[in-house]
């Protein structure tokens, strides 16, 4: 597979499934590993909600990691400077790309803003459960509406960000939860502040990040209006190239 644009942003779905961007005339790299992490965590083999809950890969997940490390290297693609949340699942994806790719000895940025979204009162629970529970309808609204937040979760609980060290320079609501529409309230600014001036500079960007925070960046990107961006699935094996410029937007599928 090769493509001949200024820039990539790439996104990798599953390791071989791609949404691209160009933007101007500089190169841009990044990497999205949330559905692999869906598949190959511990939490999702027990088919609960995960957010910012801190669980690993496990060594199936492991191994795809490193196997999409030798992809980006196959297709030739270098970074320059790279960003990640703070959940372990993606610094340990960004390592092992990084790795895989001899570039370990970049500069890497750990940001909470770029974490998965918060699913609040429903962390830890079984998903299964939850819907026999309340319903799939309410469920569904819960997981896919922009801006109707799950049950809260409150600071006596350990799911409750104020609870977790990494955390202790923020301050959060007592009851707190997440919907799309506040992930995106904190990632597009970071990716404003602190991306979009590497990709100016003409540095390659790769950037470690979860199914929700880079659809909120999608939703920037394309335009994408609120009744639909929440039913968005960054598509299974197409890639997907974006020219982008000061007021423009192309999208072109590769197939």
């Amino acid at each position: 597979m090769s493509f001949h644009l200024n820039l990539y942003a790439l996104f990798l779905k599953h390791y071989n499934q791609f949404l691209i961007f160009e933007y101007t005339s500089v190169w841009s790299l990044l990497y999205h590993y949330e559905q692999c992490v869906r598949s190959e965590s511990t939490w999702n083999l027990e088919n609960k909600f995960t957010g910012w809950h801190d669980c690993p890969l496990n060594p199936k997940g492991l191994e795809e990691v490193i196997q999409a490390g030798k992809l980006i290297k196959a297709e030739g693609l270098k970074a320059d400077v790279a960003y990640t949340s703070l959940l372990q699942r993606a610094i340990t994806t960004l390592h092992h790309v990084l790795d895989e790719n001899g570039l370990l000895w970049i500069p890497v940025t750990k940001a909470w803003e770029l974490n998965e979204r918060h699913y609040g009162g429903l962390t830890g629970l079984n998903k299964l459960k939850t819907v026999e529970k309340h319903g799939e309808e309410q469920v569904l609204i819960w997981r896919r509406s922009y801006d109707i937040p799950p049950p809260t979760t409150d600071s006596s609980s350990e799911f409750h960000p104020s609870n977790d060290p990494r955390y202790a320079h923020l301050s959060f609501p007592e009851e707190f939860t997440e919907t799309l529409k506040t992930t995106l309230d904190r990632v597009l600014p970071y990716y404003e502040r602190n991306i979009v001036p590497d990709l100016k500079a003409g540095k390659t960007v790769i950037v470690a990040a979860h199914g929700n925070s880079l659809r909120a960046l999608v939703k920037h990107l394309d335009g994408i209006d609120e009744q639909t961006i929440p039913n968005l699935n960054i598509p299974t094996g197409t890639p997907l190239v974006y020219q982008v410029s000061s007021n423009t937007v192309h999208c072109y599928i590769y197939t």
